[in-house]
């Protein structure tokens, strides 16, 4: 990398990256350079060529360059460093951090896991923009293909024993075996279910024919499970393209929508969307360059064909990028006819309604910060209760709502210390527990407390106490669905049919149901542990290869005096006893 340099005059006439930067050193633009001297010059012109243009120069104070060997190399350098310092003038995939990925191990015997941390160790897919959709396909590999779930390998678990896993740790499959396992889900994450499917059948026929019929059965029923979630979520597209990716959006005030329909093996397997920032005077060729560019630069599918609804900017360089990624030549199409237009057209449709949503939650925003006079738009509201039983077992919950969405990694619960009956005292303590030491970026925009002006009084000291009365809160009662606010008498009706109000009785009901949800589950727990502690002859071995053997408590209930006696470690004379206990 060169010296800061205030002026192009001296840039060399060579492919590179320039970084410009603001007085205080903070970069403000990547760009990339077929020549950086002609390109940076440009910047330096009398007439600017866009309002965003002239903005960013007004910010700059210098720049540094990086001299590549070609274009190409350039392209690939700028989407990292893009994607590194997140620049304020370039357009940029908003909050990418938050998509999840899915990531198999490179263990001997390897995992498969849902992060958001992306390091050199295993291979990533993704990134996948519905958490629910992904969390559900895991789950169905784990169990369809019966791979390793545990992190130490220290002996057979409970899947194993209820035949969920293969049990490597315990050596019942070959290292050889479990890898022919791993290559069928990075087959399923490229949509190549056609070939899963053949190799499937094959290996059903070949283990059929050596009489290996318990391997048949187990192979025929994953064949059916693929055939039946292919045919549940897949569209059909007859004489198509197998490999595509249909790439349309909407443009919204400050950003843009782009939606992603993903095509393997002619059929259409799902649905992304992403936001674009910092396209403000952009026209769509630079947006759909800087997407493309962001969004297949990293451990991503890229597929035969990438149909768009217009043209990308350096068009010719992104197809030789990519298909230098791929391995194979990559096309880009701009449809005028057929089924590939009505592809684009659907896609379109899709990035309007989102951005309708998107703008519907904005003015729900809107509408809260009027109603509550708050001097900012509450993006971020954190939702409190608690939750007992005359005292016992006191938990508290906190939630979190972004932009009038659940923020689901955000969430938290408590066990509460506090002896009760005593409601404020554990709403002191959750409160306490939540904000003593909190960093300023932390604080949320808005804290709504499930209850009347008595728990906003304490919530309120609470706050005082701890010197964060700069944070916006209200009590939100049920019964009439009163508004209160700190050091007013009289609480605020919003309209019923209001989207603000609509949004503030959902973070109250989410936060009540995920305390009511954690104090069933330890109440549950606790009868469980109590009920089995209560039998002669079931002590905590027992007790545990119970709960492994039978999954659930309500099992244990549920079964016949030979079922129990099947649990390792018991005999007819103890499981005779559970079973009276419970009949």
């Amino acid at each position: 990398m060169s010296e800061k340099v205030k002026s192009p005059d001296n840039l060399p006439n060579k492919p590179g990256i320039y970084i410009m930067k603001d007085i205080n050193d903070k970069i403000i633009y990547i760009g990339k350079a077929k020549s950086l001297i002609k390109r940076v010059k440009s910047y330096f012109k009398e007439k600017l060529d866009s309002p965003k243009t002239q903005v960013l120069m007004n910010n700059y104070d210098s720049l540094e360059y990086i001299i590549t060997q070609s274009e190409k190399e350039a392209l690939i350098l700028e989407a990292n460093l893009i994607k590194k310092h997140r620049p304020k003038y370039n357009i940029r995939l908003k909050d990418d951090k938050r998509y999840p990925y899915v990531k198999i191990t490179n263990e001997t015997y390897p995992r498969i896991l849902i992060t958001r941390n992306i390091t050199k160790n295993g291979t990533y897919y993704g990134p996948f923009t519905d958490v629910t959709s992904v969390r559900k396909t895991v789950k169905f590999l784990k169990s369809l293909f019966k791979i390793r779930t545990c992190k130490n390998m220290d002996g057979p678990c409970l899947n194993s024993q209820i035949n969920l896993c293969y049990a490597p740790c315990d050596e019942e499959i070959s290292r050889e075996n479990y890898n022919e396992i791993i290559k069928k889900i990075d087959l399923f994450f490229q949509g190549k279910y056609s070939v899963i499917l053949k190799n499937l059948k094959k290996e059903m026929k070949e283990s059929s024919n050596n009489q290996n019929y318990e391997k048949a059965a187990v192979l025929r029923d994953q064949i059916l499970s693929i055939e039946e979630i292919m045919e549940k979520q897949f569209v059909e597209l007859a004489d198509e393209e197998l490999d595509q990716d249909i790439i349309a959006s909407a443009k919204d005030k400050d950003n843009v929508i782009i939606i992603v329909l993903p095509v393997r093996d002619g059929k259409i397997i799902g649905k992304d969307d992403f936001l674009m920032s910092g396209t403000n005077n952009q026209d769509l060729s630079e947006v759909l360059y800087a997407f493309i560019q962001q969004y297949y630069g990293y451990n991503r599918h890229i597929p035969k064909q990438i149909i768009l609804e217009d043209k990308v900017k350096d068009e010719e360089l992104i197809i030789d990028w990519l298909s230098d990624l791929k391995g194979t030549k990559v096309s880009i199409k701009v449809p005028e006819k057929g089924t590939k237009l009505r592809l684009i057209r659907m896609a379109q449709k899709n990035a309007d309604i989102i951005k309708n949503q998107k703008n519907k939650l904005e003015n729900s925003l809107i509408e809260l910060k009027k109603y509550l006079k708050l001097d900012n738009l509450p993006r971020v509201i954190e939702g409190y209760d608690v939750s007992n039983i005359s005292g016992k077992l006191a938990v508290g919950s906190k939630v979190s709502f972004k932009d009038g969405k659940a923020n689901k990694k955000k969430y938290k619960r408590f066990k509460l210390e506090t002896p009760g009956p005593n409601d404020y005292g554990m709403m002191r303590e959750l409160l306490n527990r939540r904000f003593k030491g909190i960093e300023s970026d932390e604080k949320p925009d808005l804290i709504l407390i499930d209850g009347g002006k008595g728990q906003l009084n304490i919530a309120c000291s609470v706050l005082k106490e701890l010197d964060l009365l700069d944070i916006p809160i209200i009590g939100l009662a049920k019964e009439f669905e009163e508004i209160f606010l700190p050091n007013s008498s009289k609480p605020i009706i919003i309209p019923e049919n209001n989207k603000a109000l609509h949004l503030l009785q959902q973070v109250r009901d989410e936060s009540h149901r995920f305390a009511v949800t954690y104090h069933r589950k330890l109440r549950s727990k606790k009868i469980q542990e109590s009920s089995l502690d209560e039998i002669k002859g079931v002590g905590k071995i027992r007790k545990i290869n119970l709960l492994k053997y039978f999954e659930n408590f309500e099992n244990i209930k549920n079964a016949n005096i030979d079922e129990i006696a099947n649990v390792k470690g018991m005999n007819q004379k103890v499981a005779k006893n559970i079973y009276e206990y419970f009949h």
